[in-house]
């Protein structure tokens, strides 16, 4: 091998894997799959808060699925300026959903797009500055915001598991969590299986499996795939011109600060699970992205973008680290937005198999926060009293949702997530402990105590 041969060999990064087109099509279809769920929900919860009828939600459910495709493109192809490169799915943001339900029952859709494109301008111009806060993530931060953000999902998969909603007939029965339960014993069991790649596909194949056997128990309907159109095109401003409302513009830009952090999150995570230098500069291209996706949204009818943390532990578990496969998911995600047929397919999946994924999925990021916690230096350091505070104060708001409801709006909307509450208590405690005059001296101190002990 020549000189240049071996530093280009050198210079190739884990997500720039190429992969066959039939491999890039199923891993990219099972990043759909796993991510469907939380992408379809914001536009049902916000839809119904505003008063929507079926076929305006399913314009929003089509919309979020288009923009999403989109945004993932973006995020992973790139363009100058645009883009982190690395296997990140991109999706309507969860965060928003209850300032979004607050504005939408106050003055309907075009207010909640008009704070929407607000919101995310202003996003956009902050984002380079957000980027200048990873030397504030050191392993101790990372380590807590990344088991926060498995440990967070967990209640989602657990409703999915228990049936979607508790307006569903059967919401909560054993027949709902056995069907959960066999989907994630399933997922386990061919994980197992190294031969013909079947492992890298395994949760495909599990809600395959599950949703053939929840159709043949009569608990899966696809009785309403054949109703609606086959191919519609979005059509931007469909609620007509979005309208301006200081009180619902402020409360989402507390929200895009929240997604912002999340999304950083989520970056450094995918970067410690694919091995790929994440900088200051590549968060901050990531992070342009995400606004820049958050502008375009209400324009074709749907909210704010952000990273979805899920996926990441489906290249965890797959080990497939290819930036091109989710971009494949994102093109995936396209056709699905143009093809409301397509997703009704897919929105037919029982909700108890998705569960059953999303169990061993979300369960995968907060396994690898605590392998990363594994490698902080806890002697003779204060890095035990953050990992402690953090992962409490985070998972607080998991626990019990309401803990925060008598707060400020602004405060509320940010501590309401687990993830951005861990994430600042820890920021915060690190710069007080680790980065503080006093503190680092008091900790050199201990630290030579216990060496002459």
């Amino acid at each position: 091998m020549s000189r240049t041969e071996e530093r280009r060999s050198v210079e190739i990064r884990p997500e720039d894997e190429r992969v066959s087109l039939s491999k890039n099509l199923a891993y990219g279809m099972q990043h759909v799959l796993s991510m469907y769920g939380g992408i379809i929900a914001p536009p049902l919860i916000i839809g119904t808060a505003a008063g929507l009828g079926g076929a305006e939600i399913g314009v929003l459910i089509a919309s979020c699925l288009f923009v999403g495709g989109i945004a993932t493109l973006l995020q992973t192809l790139g363009l100058p300026f645009f883009g982190s490169q690395l296997p990140l799915v991109q999706g309507t943001s969860f965060a928003s959903v209850a300032t979004l339900v607050a504005v939408a029952e106050g003055g309907g859709m075009p207010a909640v797009f008009g704070a929407v494109l607000v919101a995310a301008v202003a996003g956009l111009v902050i984002a380079p500055f957000f980027a200048r806060i990873v030397r504030f993530f050191p392993p101790v931060v990372t380590g807590v915001v990344i088991t926060m953000i498995g440990f967070s999902l967990v209640p989602v998969a657990a409703r999915w598991a228990m049936g979607g909603t508790p307006a569903q007939p059967g919401y909560g029965s054993v027949a709902n969590i056995a069907l959960a339960a066999g989907t994630l014993v399933i997922a386990l069991l061919l994980s197992r299986v190294r031969k013909f790649g079947v492992s890298r596909v395994a949760i495909l194949l599990a809600l395959v499996i599950g949703t053939s056997v929840a159709f043949a128990l009569g608990r899966a309907d696809f009785s309403g795939v054949a109703s609606g159109p086959v191919f519609a095109l979005p059509q931007p401003f469909a609620f007509g011109w979005p309208t301006f409302e200081i009180g619902g513009i402020i409360s989402m830009f507390v929200v895009v600060l929240v997604i912002l952090t999340e999304t950083t999150a989520d970056m450094l995570a995918v970067g410690q699970v694919t091995g790929s230098k994440v900088d200051s500069r590549r968060i901050a291209d990531g992070l342009r992205a995400d606004m820049l996706s958050s502008v375009l949204a209400p324009v074709f009818n749907t909210f704010t973008q952000s990273a979805f943390a899920q996926n990441v532990g489906l290249v965890a578990i797959t080990g497939v680290k290819s930036r091109f496969v989710v971009a494949t998911g994102g093109g995936i995600l396209v056709v699905l937005g143009l093809l409301p047929v397509l997703g009704r397919v897919v929105a037919a999946l029982p909700p108890a198999v998705l569960g059953g994924a999303g169990i061993l999925l979300f369960g995968t990021v907060a396994a690898s926060g605590l392998r990363t916690l594994s490698q902080v230096q806890y002697e003779g350091t204060s890095n035990v009293l953050i990992v402690a505070a953090s992962l409490a104060v985070g998972a607080v708001p998991v626990v019990q949702p309401d803990f925060f409801d008598q707060f400020p709006a602004w405060f509320s909307t940010i501590f309401h997530s687990g993830i951005s509450a861990a994430a600042i208590t820890a920021v915060l405690l690190n710069l007080l402990f680790n980065e503080t005059r006093l503190f680092r001296r008091g900790a050199r101190r201990g630290r030579g105590r216990i060496a002459t002990a």
